[in-house]
């Protein structure tokens, strides 16, 4: 294990641009987040899937890394349509996963290695298998009749509108029993909890202090952008009139002003907000869509009283340059409460995704590391990405995702972001699992990339993840306020944090230079393994900054 650096004394409570820092859910802000997805993270029971033991088990690697916090995604019961985002049951735990006392040890054993625990709160939607579903698909009478968003059929006995499912199709699917058309914005088998109902409101709301008063120090708000929409169901108008290409995904046709991100979804993060604030410092962090204005909604929905902090799909959707941070920490601005996420289990991996064609995949991934660990606000890690792993390249047979299913081979799904962890490069299954089949295959370019072996090595991704996260301790600069002076030059990406933290980031495969505004600066060791930066020039007329491939710097400026 590499050694950690000491922890810097703990600074004061501070004001971030409009956000009161003392207020409760603060421990959020300049954290670094660990999402464990259990299913893919360590199975001991043999069935193939992960459960919470296996998390359990590997609660020292992840505290060894050095974060603050895990967001341990869905667990509860399920059918597993959508593995793990279709719940029967919002008060309990899936077999497959353990029992309530296993969430309960799992909770203690984070608690006790000085870790916070956040889980999933799925409040948009249900499985189709849920009690609710099944009381409320029966009739239009009935105490949960009005539970779901139900609506006639058209004249002609079509959808109601013209709303599409994010998944393909429309977003609407016909129930005989009732006459009616359910909505669902994701799968069939995921109805939409309609969220005006007082009754929808407070079982949700029951659901949350059952977790709270077990001791969960705060939620992850799942497709915040979908919990409200326009209660006329308005159709959307076209995107355009002649599109140019007509895309795989036919959602992206559409202008999503009345489906997704309506004024309404405000109110109901307050109420959220308000049930968590009675047991004392808890977090809401928020999951946005890659619909446009998502830093003005950034804003909206974390002003006093809502979330704590959100992150969007937007920014893993952009290319890897310069032009695409410069333009999100513009957007986040100094008092933004922006997450920033570069992978996780709905997306393709950073490391694939944004890799540079050529570009040396440790020193790729170094560089992400170090990137990452400097941005402003909270931080989001997923599992693996501390490995670097690659995105999972799978066989059609292979695919178990629905959304991948239905759109390949145009789009393979979110199968290869959630293939199992590797923790033993020569243990069967690389160590995910014994005996039984993983849900997932284990791909040979994983089980290189092990754990274990990259353990035995001081310069590896691992290694250099550990490193980075030390940095971001030890630098108060790097946990706290927003990022300042944002500047882009090409492929060199600067910005400043605090009053004298500069960072500049080479991000291509060529060398490049960049020149410090007038001043002294001591340079920081920084753990990305190759050639260093050269400098040159004088601190009266300015230190030029020579990069090289995928290369950075890091310096304080004196005074």
């Amino acid at each position: 294990m590499a050694p950690r650096l000491a922890e810097p004394p703990r600074a004061p409570a501070v004001l971030h641009g409009k956000r009161d820092l003392t207020s409760p859910g603060c421990w959020l802000h300049g954290a670094a987040i660990y999402q464990i997805y259990p299913l893919s993270f360590l199975d001991t029971d043999g069935d193939g899937y992960g459960d919470l033991e296996g998390v359990i088990r590997r609660l020292d690697h992840v505290a060894s890394l050095g974060v603050d916090a895990v967001w341990l995604s869905p667990f509860q019961p399920s059918p597993l349509a959508d593995f793990g985002y279709d719940i029967t049951d919002h008060k309990g735990v899936d077999p497959r996963m353990g029992t309530v006392d296993t969430f309960d040890r799992l909770l203690a054993e984070t608690h006790r290695r000085g870790l916070k625990l956040m889980i999933d709160l799925v409040c948009g939607h249900t499985s189709d298998r849920h009690p609710w579903f099944e009381e409320s698909r029966r009739s239009k009478r009935g105490e949960r009749a009005d539970w779901y968003v139900w609506a006639d059929p058209a004249a002609d006995g079509t959808a109601p509108n013209n709303w599409l499912s994010v998944f393909g199709g429309p977003a609407w699917t016909w129930e005989p029993r009732r006459r009616q058309y359910f909505l669902h914005h994701f799968l069939a088998s995921q109805p939409t909890l309609n969220l005006r109902n007082e009754g929808v409101m407070a079982a949700l709301l029951d659901a949350a202090r059952f977790w709270l008063e077990r001791g969960v120090d705060g939620f992850r708000l799942d497709a915040v952008d979908f919990l409200m929409r326009d209660p006329a169901l308005r159709a959307n108008p076209p995107l355009s009139a002649k599109p140019a290409e007509i895309p795989a995904k036919p959602f992206g046709m559409q202008a999503h002003v009345f489906d997704v991100a309506h004024f309404d979804v405000r109110g109901v993060l307050e109420r959220i907000r308000a049930a968590a604030d009675g047991f004392g410092d808890r977090a809401l962090l928020g999951e946005l869509s890659s619909q446009p204005g998502a830093a003005q909604r950034i804003d909206r929905y974390t002003k006093p009283g809502g979330l704590d902090a959100a992150y969007t799909l937007d920014l893993p959707k952009r290319p890897f340059a310069a032009g695409t941070f410069h333009a999100a920490l513009t957007a986040a601005g100094p008092g933004s409460a922006t997450c920033w996420s570069f992978s996780n289990h709905d997306v393709e991996r950073a490391a694939s995704r944004w890799r540079p064609a050529g570009a040396d995949p440790e020193r790729f991934a170094a560089l992400l590391a170090l990137l990452f660990c400097c941005l402003p606000g909270t931080l989001c890690l997923y599992q693996g990405e501390e490995l670097g792993l690659p995105q999972a390249d799978l066989d059609r047979e292979d695919l178990r995702d629905p959304f991948g299913i239905a759109f390949w081979p145009e789009f393979k799904g979110r199968d290869g972001s959630r293939t199992p962890m590797p923790w033993i490069a020569g243990a069967e299954h690389a160590g995910f699992t014994r005996g039984g089949k993983p849900w997932l295959p284990v791909t040979e370019a994983h089980r290189a990339l092990a754990a274990d072996r990259q353990e035995m090595r001081p310069d590896s991704t691992l290694n250099v993840w550990r490193r980075c996260l030390a940095l971001r301790r030890l630098h108060p600069e790097l946990k706290q306020g927003g990022a300042g002076q944002v500047d882009e030059d090409g492929p060199v990406l600067s910005f400043t944090r605090g009053d004298r933290l500069a960072a500049v980031f080479n991000l291509s495969c060529g060398r490049a230079d960049y020149v410090l505004p007038a001043g002294r600066y001591s340079a920081i060791e920084i753990p990305l393994p190759g050639p260093a930066a050269l400098l040159d020039g004088s601190p009266q007329d300015g230190i030029r900054v020579g990069l090289p491939p995928l290369g950075a710097f890091l310096a304080l400026r004196d005074g």
